[in-house]
């Protein structure tokens, strides 16, 4: 029974994830005159999908690393009130390297959006 319930689920989330990926095309296409060729559209939603992936997966490991650190931090001074200077200080540390992973997931994005090195490559 659980077996046949996880084929629906992987069914149907490989048929969402199919719809999401090609309707972007599918809309960019239209807006391409007559005669012209589907690379610009084609590399412009690729782009577009490299930086949300990018800025998603960035942001999620910087969550996770964020609330790593405060989940130790309050554990620690619970333990041990006495140091809780020293602990706020090593986990304001902490976190800020935590979010600088998600910054540079911010500039790669927008660098895949704005100001991409490969577009001369793939549109002349």
């Amino acid at each position: 029974m659980l077996r046949k319930f996880g084929k629906r689920i992987f069914t149907a989330f490989t048929a969402i994830v199919v719809m999401l990926l090609s309707t972007p095309i599918v809309f960019a296409a239209e807006t391409i005159p007559a005669g012209e060729s589907y690379s610009k559209a084609i590399f412009a939603v690729g782009a577009m999908l490299a930086a949300g992936i990018a800025i998603g997966v960035g942001a999620v490991g910087a969550g996770l690393g964020i609330g790593t650190a405060a989940s130790g931090a309050c554990s620690a001074v619970g333990r041990n009130p006495g140091v809780q200077g020293k602990i706020m200080m090593t986990m304001l540390v902490g976190m800020a390297m935590a979010e600088s992973i998600a910054i540079y997931a911010l500039v790669v994005s927008l660098v895949l959006l704005y100001a991409n090195p490969y577009m001369r490559y793939f549109l002349g």
